[in-house]
């Protein structure tokens, strides 16, 4: 089952300074049917101004990934972590029992991020935050794990659930195949480029919402690069 979400379906909000896009029922925006998928509990697509971001705010007991698609975000929090993270690149805090952070787009240009949020395993763990730069060139035709709960991911960066955060870039034409775990649900949005996952077109920033499929054929019909959850 793959279930298309249009981009033009989303609900979102525009703040002037952040023009936010919901594939799930967040803050304002609320959808009986759309309140997450497994333990995926949000993706935002945001734009970012220059000079404006996120002020000090908290978190407790949730994983958040952000997939910084254009520009550059720049993290601080209570931890006393602090770090830039660039187009193509990754970060991960695991909020755990609490924190306070801030994500600011300092660039003189835009910035675009998908920001993600899985329910953890357990909470009130200690909080983490950690990035990671991932480029492009590294998955080219394939699937890379960028960020996963599983000791077996050694190179990804560590979340605390059971589920894994996946990039790749196609050239148009390319197939990349993806093995679905049993009984998971998958998510899978193109940050550029239109896809065919299974025989289903997916244009950019769609979503499709993924159940009860072993396999992902994914072709693309454009030059294209995707993030996929995979997630228990």
């Amino acid at each position: 089952m793959i279930d298309r979400r249009p981009f033009a379906s989303l609900g979102g909000a525009n703040h002037g300074w952040l023009d936010a896009k919901h594939h799930f029922s967040f803050a304002n925006y609320y959808d009986r049917k759309r309140m997450g998928w497994g333990p995926i509990r949000v993706w935002n697509d945001d734009t970012i101004a220059s000079g404006t971001g996120f002020p000090p705010h908290p978190h407790a007991d949730m994983e958040i990934i952000t997939y910084v698609r254009e520009g550059a975000i720049t993290h601080q929090d209570s931890m006393g972590n602090s770090g830039r993270t660039e187009a193509g690149d990754v970060q991960v805090m695991s909020a755990g029992s609490g924190v306070r952070h801030s994500e600011y787009n300092r660039e003189p240009g835009t910035t675009r991020i998908f920001q993600i949020w899985i329910e953890p395993k357990s909470r009130g763990a200690r909080p983490a935050w950690g990035a990671k730069p991932f480029p492009k060139g590294d998955r080219s035709g394939r699937f890379v794990t960028l960020a996963s709960g599983f000791a077996e991911d050694a190179d990804a960066l560590p979340i605390r659930t059971d589920a894994r955060i996946l990039g790749a870039t196609l050239k148009a034409g390319e197939t990349a195949d993806y093995e679905l775990g049993a009984g998971n649900h998958a998510y899978l949005v193109p940050a550029k480029g239109a896809v065919e996952i299974n025989g289903v077109r997916i244009d950019a920033r769609d979503g499709a919402a993924i159940a009860d499929e072993t396999v992902l054929h994914v072709t693309a019909l454009e030059d294209a690069e995707l993030v996929l959850v995979d997630a228990a």
